[in-house]
């Protein structure tokens, strides 16, 4: 039994790759079952009224839209597991921009024709969004997006949430929301239809809104489809008589996929509309960058996981461009269709082309499908999307804004709703300019060495916090919070951590800060999971009541995070806990220098090996290494027991040796630098000391008497266990 980084060499086995592949079609699956099903109300959505007719172009738009964004998506992501696709704020100004255009187009000639001005349209705004997206991510202004209020992207989004619901009306009505309309929407039937599409709205929201079972919805849906059928079979209403009523949809004809870019369209386009189109046509670029931008800080929240901005947007807008080329509309990353990917089990990025298969096989298969769906199924769909985005914005955001946020985010969702996207629009910038000219958020920075509490200690204890006070780094904050001001602090938390590696206590002063919006918590969460990611505990001073409400609203405040009312006291627990640990590590440092010194034969060759490892703990059951891992380091056990583990059948391991305190493992995969065989695994609680390739090279290079004496030491050690392997052998063979 030699060293485990050159001694098992198992023969490569194709069951891991696959079982991922399976995971990741798996995932891809469940969230298939999301993008065909809102891809259908989407459509419903932008194609409706004067555009019904067309719904066979919206439904190509809509699915080209979804295969090209998952699969540009998926390829190119930072996220592998990531899934996109035209989503609910996306589709809802999309849906805007082709009504105000048909809008204008009837007024000026109602015999004009339609479908291709709209498609476009439809194609031009998805090219140009692209363009944005990609110029914000290549010139890494996207970052400016994170500046604008919580409040002003809560308004937007909020009033696509509207939108929505408007739009859903006016699918299962074939009326729009107005004054002129509210008679036609009073009658018998009309009220039917809505008070069945309600009922299946509140469906959704006691089924699937709580579980978010990936087949729950296609279920639900199918029990509408069916329950509508029994009751008109009861009532003997044939499917025709249905249709006439208004109760079930058209069948549409073969979806047809139309590239809009033709000499004649063109010069036939309404370029006298395009001014009025402005505003709604930034709403569809905001609107998407700013889904981008939130939709991917959700999914890191919700999976733990970092993503490149710049990339996202660069991907994203790739995509919007190819499907935009292609006659589709905008979309982005959704938080909910890679969430589910990535709970069904999906890691990599076969999920997101497995959606895009399942997309373009919905070209041959929708319309034929939608023939016989009720009205109120899919418009009860679009009801609870609209009706679930309201919520979140209106309802509880209320918990997390001040009052005078929850007024600015209600004023801007009433313009938007009432005037358009264009006053929006103006009002969002001015408040855009407003924050941007805020100060930084850090004000000063210290560490614990530099300045202390004011409680008097011995001399050893202030030796020992002279030592060891870089573990305490505090930073006072100021100005107000929000999610551009947090997100830098996060980048500069991130490269303190990184600078500061010795850090174990990180303070934040929240003593001049004025307030902090209910979008900081997105950036506080990642500082929260980075500092875990390193043991760093977090200690929050002077956090105001309004602040604390706000921070806890997101569950930021708990296991790792410490508040305490002041400085002072905060300084001297932090002070006290390093004292404490100190005498104990005293303890084992002086067990660790002894082993080294037996080892190297020199008290100061055994101080320079400490300086060159980085001290680990690792808990009973902790994976230390992986095989197939690099094997770049090397581990002293200083105390508890590790076991070398190898793979065995039916995706068990087996132990092949047990290793004790003063024992080392990995010294020759730090030599030979070929790939772990086996997996290193802690038994019980333990405490190494790593020596990583990059410190074994620098003593090479700066101590070859050192160097030497640590080969030796890897020699004499192969040969014990030589040895030991010989005698196991020998009898065995007996």
């Amino acid at each position: 039994m030699t060293d485990p980084a050159i001694t098992f060499t198992p023969a490569p086995r194709l069951e891991p790759a696959l079982k991922r592949a399976l995971n990741d079609i798996l995932g891809g699956s469940a969230a298939s079952v999301l993008t065909v099903t809102f891809g259908l109300s989407y459509s419903l959505l932008i194609f409706a009224g004067p555009l019904s007719p067309y719904l066979a172009y919206g439904i190509a738009a809509t699915f080209i839209s979804s295969a090209v964004l998952a699969a540009l998506v998926a390829l190119g992501s930072s996220l592998p597991f990531a899934i996109a696709a035209p989503d609910s704020s996306t589709a809802a100004v999309t849906g805007i921009l082709a009504a105000s255009l048909v809008e204008r187009v009837a007024a000026a000639d109602p015999a004009a024709p339609l479908l291709s001005p709209v498609l476009i349209t439809l194609g031009l705004s998805t090219v140009l969004t692209g363009v944005v997206l990609c110029g914000l991510g290549l010139t890494r202004m996207g970052r400016a997006i994170r500046n604008v209020p919580y409040p002003v992207v809560g308004g937007f989004l909020g009033a696509t949430g509207l939108l929505i619901v408007m739009g859903a009306i006016r699918v299962i009505t074939d009326h729009p929301v107005q004054l002129a309309t509210l008679t036609r929407l009073a009658n018998g039937i009309a009220l039917s239809e809505l008070g069945a599409a309600c009922a299946m709205a509140l469906v959704l929201y006691l089924t699937w809104h709580r579980s978010r079972s990936p087949f729950g919805l296609p279920i639900i849906l199918v029990g509408g489809v069916l329950t509508a059928h029994l009751a008109f079979w009861i009532t003997g209403v044939s499917l025709n008589e249905a249709r006439a009523l208004g109760w079930t949809f058209q069948p549409p004809p073969q979806a047809a996929f139309m590239v809009p870019w033709h000499v004649d369209g063109l010069i036939h386009y309404p370029w006298f509309a395009v001014p009025d189109l402005l505003g709604n046509l930034v709403a569809v670029i905001f609107v998407t960058a700013s889904s981008t931008l939130f939709n991917t800080t959700g999914i890191e929240v919700a999976v733990h996981r970092e993503a490149n901005l710049e990339r996202e947007l660069n991907v994203t807008g790739t995509a919007n461009m190819l499907t935009g080329v292609l006659g589709g509309y905008a979309g982005c990353i959704s938080v909910s269709r890679s969430v589910l990917n990535f709970s069904s089990g999906g890691r990599g990025r076969l999920s997101g082309l497995t959606v895009a298969a399942m997309s373009l096989l919905m070209l041959a298969i929708a319309p034929e499908l939608l023939g016989y769906i009720p009205k109120f199924v899919l418009g009860g769909l679009l009801l609870y999307l609209g009706a679930d985005q309201l919520h979140k914005w209106i309802i509880e955001s209320r918990k997390r804004l001040s009052k005078l946020e929850y007024l600015s985010l209600i004023a801007i969702i009433a313009i938007i709703v009432v005037w358009g996207f264009v006053p929006g629009i103006i009002i969002g910038c001015a408040t855009f300019a407003f924050s941007a000219a805020r100060v930084e958020s850090i004000k000063y920075s210290f560490d614990g060495s530099e300045y202390r509490s004011s409680l008097d200690r011995s001399r050893d204890d202030q030796e020992v916090l002279q030592a060891h006070g870089g573990k305490i780094q505090g930073l006072n904050l100021q100005s107000y919070l929000f999610f551009g001001s947090a997100n830098r602090l996060y980048q500069h938390v991130k490269r303190l951590l990184q600078e500061r590696p010795e850090c174990r206590y990180l303070l934040f002063d929240f003593k001049l800060v004025t307030g902090v919006d209910s979008s900081a918590a997105y950036s506080f969460a990642q500082i929260k999971r980075s500092a875990a990611e390193l043991g760093v505990e977090l200690i929050l001073v002077h956090l105001s009541a309004a602040a604390e409400k706000v921070l806890r609203s997101s569950d930021f405040i708990g296991e790792g995070v410490t508040i305490i009312p002041e400085l002072d006291h905060a300084l001297e627990w932090c002070e006290n806990e390093i004292i404490s640990q100190h005498q104990g590590l005293a303890q084992e440092e002086a067990s660790l220098r002894d082993w080294f010194a037996g080892i190297l034969e020199s008290e100061d060759d055994a101080d320079a090996l400490i300086h060159r490892c980085q001290r680990i703990e690792v808990s009973a059951g902790e994976v230390i290494v992986q095989a197939g891992d690099p094997a770049d380091s090397m581990h002293f056990i200083l105390d508890g027991r590790v076991g070398i583990m190898v793979p065995a059948e039916d995706d068990r391991t087996t132990r092949v040796r047990s290793l004790g305190r003063y024992t080392t493992i990995g010294e020759m995969g730090l030599v030979s630098h070929a790939p772990r065989s086996a997996t290193i695994q802690a038994e019980v609680d333990s405490v190494l000391y790593v020596l990583n390739t990059h410190q074994f090279d620098a003593i090479k290079d700066e101590d070859p008497a050192l160097s030497h004496k640590l080969l030796t030491y890897f020699v004499s050690v192969m040969a014990e266990r030589l040895t030991f392997a010989n005698r196991t052998i020998a009898v065995l063979r007996r």
